[in-house]
């Protein structure tokens, strides 16, 4: 990972003492002692035992505390595995992984992408080592994705929603909500979550590539988009599908039935007309390693679920595409791991800050992926880009996230 990925290279692996001091181009011994005048990376245990220990870090950290461990490698492998994923845990509200109770949280480096940080260091050191070795240039990009959790406030609901919503306004004496929503039934106003225009025009200006996800699901208390069913829906999913890569949002009633997750997909691929692929969770709901195993099962080869709902940063320690590894099969799959490191509910739902101190945070994270030339991919909805209700100035953030993001 570190190599392919990260730095583009090939290499071998070799446990032949005899073959690997015979080689005479660059390489690497990870060892316990030095072989002969090679470039010698100390080992650790973990990479070299099978099944999921309780404790892996502890003989990698001992008393030299994370900036200090040598064994690159393992402390790697620990973060981008999600090693610590498939430990016991206590979930949030959702039984979700969150951010404050993981490794990189707790030693206060979640905002910095140490694998690929270690990987420049290795680099370094193979340049110095290896002075002819020539290394493949290496270029920081950056995708934006939206989610439709909810494609619509008021158009496309049922009867039964629609009268509902009239009903719960009233009883909340909430006039705004009242008569917006009549307003944008009777086609005197748009619709407050209809920004495509916006996006569209916006990604356009800057020369981005977006990914749209798409929630699909049966209606639930969790999964509220507007039915697949409905002509505006299908309509959406068409106009943008064909200019545009699309994805499913696989719904949260999904993340234990592999075979909900098929028909999801299905239903998109109905609809646009074409295979589905790319998927991002829905409330990023993802345990190890069963989402990914369903995932891979109902055809899906890439994902957009790695990172956290409460703390912008890296989940896994990374901001480069990678393969999913399977920790309790001990095996790398085809299913492609594509990790993101800011959404817009983190910033306004969890950490409660102004589109201003966002913008900031936001700032921090660009600068650390593209000082490593990695993948920057953000988070945002359709309604986050409303301009309305809790949203009110975070439009205004996302077009100056992408000129942050695009500029040199």
């Amino acid at each position: 990972m570190i190599f392919k990925s990260i730095l583009g290279i090939d290499y071998e692996i070799t446990t032949n003492r005899d073959s690997f001091k015979q080689f005479e181009g660059a390489k690497i011994s990870y060892t316990q002692k030095q072989i002969e005048n090679e470039l010698f990376l100390q080992s650790e245990t973990l990479l070299f035992e099978e099944g999921i220990q309780t404790s892996p870090l502890a003989p990698l950290l001992k008393e030299r505390g994370i900036e200090n461990s040598k064994d690159i490698f393992s402390l790697s492998f620990f973060l981008v595995t999600r090693y610590e994923e498939y430990l016991p845990f206590i979930g949030d509200k959702y039984r979700r992984f969150s951010a404050k109770q993981s490794f990189a949280y707790k030693n206060n480096f979640l905002q910095k992408p140490v694998v690929n940080i270690w990987a420049q260091k290795i680099r370094g050191m193979i340049s110095e080592r290896y002075p002819d070795f020539i290394f493949p240039e290496k270029k920081y990009s950056y995708t934006p994705t939206i989610d439709i959790d909810n494609a619509y406030a008021y158009r496309g609901k049922s009867f039964a929603r629609t009268i509902g919503g009239f009903a719960r306004a009233l009883s909340k004496s909430d006039l705004d909500d009242f008569f917006r929503r009549k307003n944008v039934l009777s086609g005197k106003e748009k619709d407050p979550y209809d920004t495509y225009d916006f996006q569209i025009d916006v990604h356009k200006k800057y020369g981005l590539n977006p990914i749209y996800f798409f929630l699909l699901g049966d209606w639930a208390a969790n999964d509220k988009n507007v039915s697949h069913t409905n002509h505006w829906m299908r309509s959406l999913i068409k106009d943008i599908s064909q200019n545009i890569d699309t994805g499913i949002h696989p719904s949260f009633a999904s993340n234990q039935y592999v075979e909900k997750v098929k028909i999801e997909k299905e239903r998109l691929e109905k609809i646009k007309n074409d295979h589905v692929t790319k998927s991002r969770q829905h409330f990023l709901m993802l345990r190890f390693p069963h989402t990914y195993r369903n995932l891979i099962a109902s055809g899906i080869t890439d994902d957009y679920t790695m990172g956290f709902a409460d703390e912008i940063g890296f989940r896994a320690g990374i901001c480069t595409p990678y393969k999913f590894y399977d920790l309790e099969k001990e095996e790398e799959t085809n299913l492609t791991i594509h990790p993101f490191a800011v959404m817009d509910g983190t910033l306004n739902n969890y950490l409660k800050l102004a589109p201003q101190q966002a913008l900031e945070k936001i700032k921090e994270v660009v600068r650390e992926v593209k000082n490593v030339n990695g993948e920057l991919i953000t988070v945002w909805h359709n309604e986050t880009l409303s301009d309305w209700r809790e949203w009110k100035g975070w439009k205004e953030v996302y077009e100056e996230v992408i000129k942050i993001a695009t500029s040199p």
